[in-house]
């Protein structure tokens, strides 16, 4: 029977690494792999839209589940994390290694790259350590044949001794026949032979020492061979994971305590030290893998990276790299913002189309102008911005960075950029989450659980604010062009308006490496880690899938967000400005009591108090400029630029207030869907709060010290 989908939930739950089948039969299998080989595609043409994602247990590192039946068997597939190895280096490592090896799965599919396969039998040959029930996914065979490169399937089965398939996951090649293989290795249909590479002499005396003793403690619930390594090797990582799997410490046997030592001892007495027996365990490893690459590859154009390689000495060159890097940045920007403006006019439209039936069923039912106000006036009309402005730039610039990321360019990126992050002590991956924090902050703080090391990943969490969300594009743009471009008038306006927005984005990935360089020198101190970057071959988009990916996976999700977040703002923000004390609004009584403030940053009380009230959603903050200004009670907007800027003159507004307003959006706390997303990301408030007061400081320093020194030498 072919492959079928369902359209139920998974119902599948998690108890640390174990999932609880929903039936006894259900088969559980885990799908692993190396970054960039389509392991995601491969788990998406298996499963649809039947999957959902959350974090495993304690880490902030995503998985994705989901359950496809085949030949009346229900399967439920496990996507856990891209890795290179299962050496447990890393978080994602750790992960992956103890699902393969305690989440008990029926199978694990192993996904491999068809053009790169010497590289990516590393860790086929370390999963084939670990458990026999394996099967061999050998995905992207369209590039390898476009390449000339010719592998035999039937050979390395039999090498490997276990089942290998070929697919094309993309046209969903070959998937059928892959869950073929995985139906009968999980059914036990089939047996397994995997290969058995043997270390040299010493380390087998050693592994036969303390082999024996592990067999009979663990009663075959694990690979006792491979325990033995991992034990000898002093992997304190898995003692952990091996302490929750079994309930009990093996460490705690004396026994075995001395096996071990009598182990170790018998590797130094022959000329290796604890610190080489993981290279010898690598080094046998490389070489299998090499061996077996070498009997069942062939390639009949050995310069079959030759395009891919000239067009990253262009891409990636120390001369054209970070330029054309910006260029393309800017042509986003461009198209984002561009391609923005009549749907979110439309939108806008339609929402307060909306607002006006809205009014007219509150007034046919009589009801109190109180509440007409805070629901209608208040929460929708927040609503409403919050959604006209977000959802049109996000459904845009997402897909726009995912086709980037589809084409193989954002690793290019991170590379292009690491050498900045490492002179600021940080991780050459805060590149691809400083990029996803142009789209939305929140995204790129998600983005962030790319980056191993918890120190580094944690300062590009703090520092992700310093790029300009879409929610911030709208003030900066309309500020630069009212206050830049104006100011230069003429044919140059625009120009103007356009290097103004583009020095204010450098600006803030200037500040985004001097707060992370301050940083790591403080109170996150410590040194860059070192990580491979994999420059993946560049490919061919897939429209459809960047489209759901980018609408469902990050529009969506943060629009959902914001959403959540701004309805009761609408609240406080329509109580805030009716309310009156004295006559005097609320609104009015905060931006007085701010005034004198403002005015040592460059701006005013009723500039501060817009931001402060925009808190939910950067989107906001010109309309409540305008209520406030306007004294109208709701949040409302001008038609023309030049309306607005009549409003700001007349209250004293200077190209410096404009500045100060632009650097002050660019520099201040996140808004509250991007903390909220950080309070979930790092389990802390300490931190949360960190993140609302370092930009918001730094901020507050950069406009007082423009403000101040341009007032000094009476430029204004």
């Amino acid at each position: 029977m072919g492959l079928t989908k369902q359209s139920t939930g998974t119902g599948v739950l998690v108890n640390e690494l174990n999932f609880e089948r929903v039936h006894s039969d259900d088969k559980v299998i885990a799908l692993a792999g190396n970054p960039n080989v389509g392991k995601s595609t491969v788990f998406n043409g298996l499963t649809g839209l039947n999957q959902h994602t959350g974090n495993w247990p304690g880490k902030t590192v995503s998985n994705a589940r989901g359950k496809y039946i085949h030949k009346d068997k229900t399967f439920i597939m496990v996507d856990i994390p891209g890795t290179y190895s299962l050496m447990a280096n890393s978080a994602e490592e750790e992960v992956a290694r103890d699902f393969v090896c305690f989440g008990m799965p029926d199978a694990t599919v192993v996904v491999t790259d068809a053009t790169c396969l010497e590289r990516n039998m590393n860790l086929v040959l370390q999963t084939l350590e670990i458990t026999d029930k394996v099967v061999v996914c050998v995905n992207l065979i369209d590039e390898a044949n476009r390449k000339k490169i010719k592998i035999d399937y039937g050979k390395l089965s039999k090498l490997l001794g276990v089942p290998v398939i070929p697919t094309n996951a993309r046209s969903n090649k070959g998937l059928n026949e892959l869950m073929d293989a995985v139906y009968k290795v999980a059914d036990n249909h089939i047996s397994s032979n995997p290969i058995q590479f043997k270390y040299d002499a010493v380390v087998e005396e050693a592994i036969n020492i303390v082999q024996p003793k592990i067999g009979e403690l663990v009663d075959g619930k694990i690979n006792s061979r491979w325990a033995a390594l991992k034990l000898m090797d002093g992997d304190s990582t898995l003692l952990k994971s091996l302490d929750r799997y079994l309930g009990f410490n093996l460490m705690d046997n004396t026994e075995l305590q001395e096996l071990l030592i009598k182990a170790k001892i018998h590797l130094v007495d022959n000329d290796i030290e604890a610190n080489q027996l993981r290279d010898k365990i690598v080094s046998q490893i490389v070489t299998t893998a090499e061996d077996i690459s070498r009997k069942t590859v062939s390639y009949d154009n050995t310069k079959y990276n030759q395009t891919d390689r000239n067009i990253d000495s262009i891409l990636t060159s120390r001369i054209f790299g970070i330029p054309i890097m910006l260029g393309l940045l800017a042509v986003i920007f461009w198209l984002t913002i561009a391609g923005a403006n009549v749907p979110s006019g439309l939108i806008a439209d339609f929402l307060f189309w909306i607002e006006e039936k809205l009014t007219l069923f509150f007034m046919w039912a009589g009801s109190p102008v109180w509440l007409h106000g805070i629901l209608v006036l208040g929460m929708y009309r927040t609503l409403a911005w919050v959604v006209s402005v977000m959802l049109p730039p996000m459904a845009i610039f997402f897909p726009l960075f995912t086709l980037l990321e589809d084409l193989g360019y954002l690793p290019r990126v991170a590379f292009n950029m690491d050498n900045f992050f490492k002179k600021a002590c940080t991780h050459g991956k805060q590149a691809l989450s400083m990029c996803m924090g142009f789209g939305c902050n929140a995204a790129g703080v998600i983005g962030c659980r790319i980056i191993d090391s918890p120190r580094e990943r944690m300062i590009a969490i703090l520092t992700n604010v310093f790029v300009p969300c879409n929610g911030r594009f709208p003030t900066l743009i309309a500020i630069g062009t009212i206050f830049v471009g104006g100011t230069v008038g003429g044919a140059f306006g625009s120009v103007a308006s356009t290097l103004a927005l583009t020095g204010i984005v450098l600006i803030g990935i200037s500040m985004t490496l001097l707060v992370s360089k301050i940083l790591s020198r403080t109170i996150l101190k410590g040194l860059p880690s070192s990580f491979t970057l994999e420059l993946p071959p560049y490919r061919k988009p897939q429209v459809g899938r960047i489209i759901i990916r980018s609408v469902f996976d990050r529009t969506l999700f943060v629009l959902g967000r914001a959403v959540a977040v701004a309805a009761p703002a609408g609240l406080v923000i329509w109580i805030m400005a009716n309310i009156t004390i004295g006559d005097i609004s609320l609104l009015a009584h905060g931006a007085n009591f701010l005034n004198p403030f403002g005015k040592l940053l460059g701006m005013d009380g009723y500039i501060l108090m817009a931001f402060v009230l925009g808190l939910p959603a950067n989107e906001i903050v010109i309309p409540i400029l305008i209520m406030s200004y306007m004294a109208s009670g709701s949040m409302a907007e001008l038609e023309q630029l030049s309306d607005l800027k009549q409003i700001f003159v007349a209250h004293g507004w200077t190209w410096l207030t404009g500045i100060c307003v632009m650097l002050f959006s660019l520099m201040h706390f996140p808004c509250g869907t991007t903390l909220w997303t950080i309070r979930k990301e790092t389990q802390s408030l300490k931190w949360t709060l960190a993140s609302f007061a370092i930009p918001t400081v730094a901020g507050i320093i950069v406009c007082f010290v423009v403000a101040n020194v341009v007032r000094l030498f009476g430029l204004v």
